[in-house]
């Protein structure tokens, strides 16, 4: 199975679909395939394992053109980009003790809920 997502006019994501690997020998046939099934649009390929476009994409991701990946939205004010997994991060990691662990962004510390 391949995983396709329709891009909105910001390159956010709207829809993403499945089509049987036989409707996409190549990318671009998958983009002609997704384009005639919905009339249109602006399809990209994704995948579950991160190997195409960095992350699997989801409704509300964005597609950076640049990076060629699928981004989520920023979760908080002050986390950054990591550049190499086009993912979001905290600037303080989080702690490694067991525990469910909760971002303050008033204190900009994690939180222990346990």
């Amino acid at each position: 199975m391949a995983h396709y997502a329709r891009l909105n006019e910001q390159n956010v994501v709207d829809q993403v679909i499945v089509i049987m690997n036989s409707d996409e020998p190549t990318e671009a046939d998958g983009v002609l395939f997704c384009q005639n099934l919905y009339g249109g649009g602006t399809w990209r390929k994704t995948s579950y394992n991160g190997t195409i476009r960095k992350n699997f994409a989801g409704p509300g991701y964005s597609y950076d053109v640049i990076r060629d990946a699928f981004i989520a939205p920023k979760p908080y004010p002050s986390w950054l980009l990591d550049e190499a997994t086009c993912r979001w991060r905290a600037p303080v990691d989080q702690p490694t003790e067991p525990g469910l662990w909760h971002w303050d962004e008033i204190t900009q510390t994690w939180v222990n809920l346990d």
